[in-house]
């Protein structure tokens, strides 16, 4: 009797373990996917009043979200990140309400203004290496200003706005990975700028969208039977590094990306044999002035050239995580871009850095 029940034991378990290896082995062949969902609020306050040492009363809120959402297959990985950001700023510039319109904040400021999607498939090639297939759209959710004058009384002006300018990048690459890094590298990129904003066409804010021959007049002026152009499709190589590693030091997450885009068209775009009909040389100040001239860029060799034409999109994070729910965070973001022309001097840095302190939450699902 006792033989007959250790049997029927073992068969049942043999049965189970069969049916849990077949679940196993069915959802290995089906793929399986893991998410992860982070939403935060960025909260940075600053109040002076009859302070010896001085300083300008301030608020700052941003709102931002991250989220990864990778389907694993035993043949392909399908990787998606959702990272959005939108943030104000609020400053007394003299911590008086008094001469504040209505006792409100004398300026408010956009702080951060984010879209970038992306999704990408990968194929295992030969150990390390594969191929990817990636799309990845950047823009941002309201408008951008520059401000002449100070305070709440600045006259702004738009140079930037929802789908002026967009990037959506298209690229089949060849990609290393290890643990905590990787690189693609793509000969065969398509990088379709669109700016859907007439008036900063009009303006000179193209964002590299080349527009008709015809645009201006002989004298300078506006034609009025103009025709616009909304979206520019350039073709070139494109390399993309990640480093990530958790726990860089106890609590401290390091995240490190640098994006590099070389359009094919570009010299002949640039003009750089007669600088003079360059549809890309000297953007006008306000005033008519030049931002650069043509002279400033005749003396550039072929490597500078090269350099200039190229776009560049560099980002650094550092998270320190006080809890579960509380982190400080650093980021920095450098962008080169000779398409854009609206603030500064034309083919100079863009640059965005911010400190601060989150509350986040995060929401992960294992493999399923």
């Amino acid at each position: 009797m006792n033989k007959k029940i250790f049997l029927l034991a073992a068969l049942s378990l043999l049965a189970v373990a069969t049916a849990t290896a077949q679940d196993e082995q069915a959802t290995q062949k089906q793929g399986a996917w893991s998410t992860s969902t982070t939403p935060a609020l960025k909260v940075g306050e600053f109040f002076f009043n009859n302070w010896s040492s001085s300083g300008n009363s301030q608020i700052d809120i941003t709102g931002t979200f991250f989220g990864n959402y990778k389907y694993t297959h035993p043949k392909y990985v399908w990787d998606n990140v959702v990272d959005l950001a939108y943030g104000y700023a609020w400053q007394d510039l003299d911590n008086s309400s008094a001469d504040s319109v209505g006792g409100r904040f004398e300026t408010r400021r956009k702080s951060n203004d984010k879209i970038d999607l992306t999704s990408a498939i990968s194929w295992k090639a030969y150990k390390d290496w594969g191929a990817s297939f990636t799309a990845n759209l950047k823009t941002q959710f309201g408008n951008g200003y520059t401000y002449d004058g100070i305070g709440y009384n600045a006259i702004e002006t738009q140079v930037s706005g929802f789908f002026a300018p967009a990037y959506l990048t298209t690229a089949l690459s060849f990609e290393h990975k290890k643990e905590n890094w990787s690189i693609s590298l793509s000969f065969l990129t398509g990088k379709t700028t669109f700016v859907c904003n007439d008036s900063l066409i009009d303006r000179g804010y193209n964002y590299g969208v080349i527009q008709e021959d015809d645009f201006l007049l002989s004298d300078g002026t506006l034609n009025p039977a103009r025709t616009y152009t909304h979206a520019y499709f350039a073709l070139g190589s494109y390399v993309k590094a990640m480093y990530l590693k958790k726990d860089l030091l106890p609590n401290l997450d390091l995240y490190a990306r640098a994006e590099l885009f070389y359009d094919y068209k570009k010299p002949k775009n640039m003009s750089w044999d007669d600088l003079s009909k360059s549809k890309y040389v000297s953007p006008k100040n306000d005033d008519g002035t030049d931002f650069e001239t043509a002279a400033d860029l005749e003396g550039f060799n072929w490597m500078k050239r090269r350099f200039f034409e190229t776009d560049i999109d560099f980002e650094l994070k550092l998270d320190y995580r006080f809890s579960n729910f509380l982190s400080a965070n650093f980021a920095l973001n450098l962008k080169w871009d000779t398409d854009f022309n609206g603030i500064g001097n034309w083919g100079h840095w863009q640059v965005y850095q911010m400190a601060g302190i989150q509350v986040y939450f995060n929401w992960k699902t294992p493999k399923s």
